[in-house]
């Protein structure tokens, strides 16, 4: 019982927290555009992947 007293102001900070966290990304404008970076990734282009270095072992002379 006496690890209530404990627990409560625990989750009430941590709710506390959770709030503050929340109007942080409201006013830092997290929420703004929504529908722009779901649908960025069907318009990508295909582009080539970059050709990877010379992994070629050189012969022996």
């Amino acid at each position: 019982m006496n690890i209530l007293y404990l627990l409560i102001p625990l989750s009430l900070v941590l709710v506390g927290f959770a709030v503050w966290a929340f109007f942080w990304a409201v006013k830092q404008g997290q929420f703004d555009d929504l529908v722009s970076p779901a649908s960025s990734i069907l318009l990508d282009d295909d582009r080539a992947p970059p050709p990877p270095p010379s992994s070629r072992v050189q012969p022996l002379r």
